[in-house]
């Protein structure tokens, strides 16, 4: 999926990668610990495991957002293949409701 960024005046479409996302998330200072090192190996995780989609979910209170889905391509330990929701303008975590 592509995402718009406006600078300039001059409106660049960019295409939202595992990498391109995690630096949004860093810099928005969200979720400081979700890419660590420490974090994705207890997790036997790895980046190149990641991949990115445009989603709409629904929290616990039943409000929408619109997401960026990390989801994992291939499971990890104890087979966790779950994804994780960022909103696409703030890159806040949410946490879905099923």
């Amino acid at each position: 999926m592509a995402w718009l960024e406006l600078t300039d005046h001059i409106i660049e479409v960019k295409k939202m990668t595992p990498s391109e996302l995690k630096y949004q998330i860093e810099k928005a200072g969200h979720e400081p610990y979700y890419f660590t090192r420490e974090t994705m190996k207890f997790f036997g995780d790895r980046m190149s495991n990641y991949g990115v989609r445009s989603n709409v979910v629904f929290d616990f209170e039943g409000t929408k957002h619109l997401v960026w889905e990390l989801y994992r391509r291939r499971p990890v330990k104890h087979n966790n293949q779950s994804s994780a929701y960022f909103e696409k303008e703030t890159y806040k975590r949410v946490f879905k409701h099923n």
